[in-house]
């Protein structure tokens, strides 16, 4: 039985990314709002209420359900459109997909290296500093949706695709510095149901009786391991079919994204936000953030490092002749991009929360919330500016 026209245009508002980026943007505020108000008691006991079966390591918090559960979502739609780019789309010659995880690398290691610069000294830095190596994917794409609407898609790959290996240099960073104890056999499994996916994608079965399970199975046995559970949904996207057989109408990539991305939007991404964005902010801890040296090194390392990093590494690639801009995106456009990677939100208050203890990760989480606000507000500023000559291109 077909869908109600009404429930289709809405499917198809959903996926319309300025949607999302507004969606996105207005569960950020009512989290801050509701975190910071009189009812900031309830918000808490709800963020922290524990649910799930215990003898399957499966009793989190709400808050963790939603950041690693629903956000494993987002992370399985960001990863189909990351395997369609670089199989049949703009990352598919490989000048053109070499730049993003070259610009990675820059912005991870150069805010590494600044926050060490800065906080050289102070206890929590030899943990610290891996705060500011992460973009938070979709706040990221958000904004560029809000604000550069006009810019050329391949501005909105390379965000994509910097940020998607940035996540995993993040994660992998994770599993190294801050997993006390690695399940071998969860591992095992993992790569077992992995592996059976990526045949039940060759052998062209398409029968969700099948995936859902699995996918289910795969995102347990991540979890397991001590690994952030969110690269299960990387991990699944990549091994989707992305080319069409002769005869279908759509790939298998195509059509899960097409069905999952209104869910992401709508559900996933904003639930993720409420419960991430939280943060009790007052005077006295934004006044830290700008004068203590750990929280000072983060919002450097965020704000000037990601920047520096992200436009340093990919001209230094481009005049290397290792690597290509993105077709119809100038520098200019990439320097707004970059300061847009300063967005760290999601992973850097997961490593603010494994790194610091107590009042010092508070006001970590504290710097990083400051850093995405001004890092979001200065590359929406160079955006506009940027869609406006785009805009006059066109017209």
């Amino acid at each position: 039985m077909p869908k109600p026209r009404v429930v289709q245009e809405f499917a198809r508002y959903l996926r319309t990314e300025t949607t999302g980026g507004i969606i996105l943007l207005a569960t950020t505020a009512v989290a801050l709002l509701w975190a910071n108000s009189p009812l900031g008691d309830a918000y808490r006991a709800l963020r922290d209420f524990h649910l799930g079966p215990h003898f399957l390591h499966l009793d989190l918090s709400v808050g963790d359900w939603a950041k690693d559960g629903l956000l494993a979502l987002f992370f399985f739609v960001a990863g189909l459109e990351l395997k369609r780019e670089l199989v049949i789309g703009e990352l598919s010659r490989f000048k053109q997909a070499v730049l993003p995880i070259v610009a990675a690398l820059g912005g991870m290691v150069v805010p590494a290296l600044l926050a060490l610069g800065v906080a050289w000294g102070t206890p929590g830095i030899d943990r610290a500093w891996a705060i500011p190596v992460a973009t938070d994917i979709a706040f990221a794409l958000g904004v560029l949706a809000l604000t550069g609407s006009n810019l050329p898609s391949s501005a909105r790959v390379f965000l994509l695709s910097l940020a998607v290996v940035d996540d995993l240099g993040a994660i992998v960073l994770i599993a190294v510095l801050f997993t006390t104890g690695f399940n071998l056999v969860a591992a095992a499994v993992a790569v077992v149901a992995l592996a059976l996916y990526a045949w039940l994608q060759h052998r062209r079965v398409r029968t969700p009786w099948l995936y859902v399970p699995l996918a289910v199975v795969v995102w347990c046995s991540v979890h397991t391991t001590g690994i952030h559970a969110t690269i299960a949904g990387v991990a699944l996207g990549l091994l989707t079919r992305v080319r069409p057989d002769p005869g279908e109408e759509e790939a298998p990539a195509l059509r899960l994204e097409h069905r999952l991305q209104p869910w992401s939007a709508a559900v996933a991404v904003p639930v993720f936000a409420l419960f991430a964005a939280g943060i009790e902010i007052d005077g006295r801890s934004l006044a830290e953030v700008f004068t203590t040296a750990l929280p000072l090194a983060v919002l450097a390392g965020l704000v000037v490092g990601k920047a520096v990093g992200i436009l340093g590494a990919s001209a230094l690639a481009v005049s290397l002749g290792i690597a290509e801009r993105p077709q119809g995106t100038g520098w200019r456009d990439l320097a707004a991009l970059s300061l847009l990677g300063g967005v760290g939100f999601t992973v850097s208050l997961l490593i603010s929360e494994l790194a610091l203890p107590g009042a010092a990760g508070d006001r970590a989480k504290a710097a990083v919330l400051v850093a995405s606000a001004i890092a979001s507000l200065g590359a929406a500023v160079l955006l506009l500016r940027r869609n406006k000559v785009h805009g006059a291109r066109e017209d």
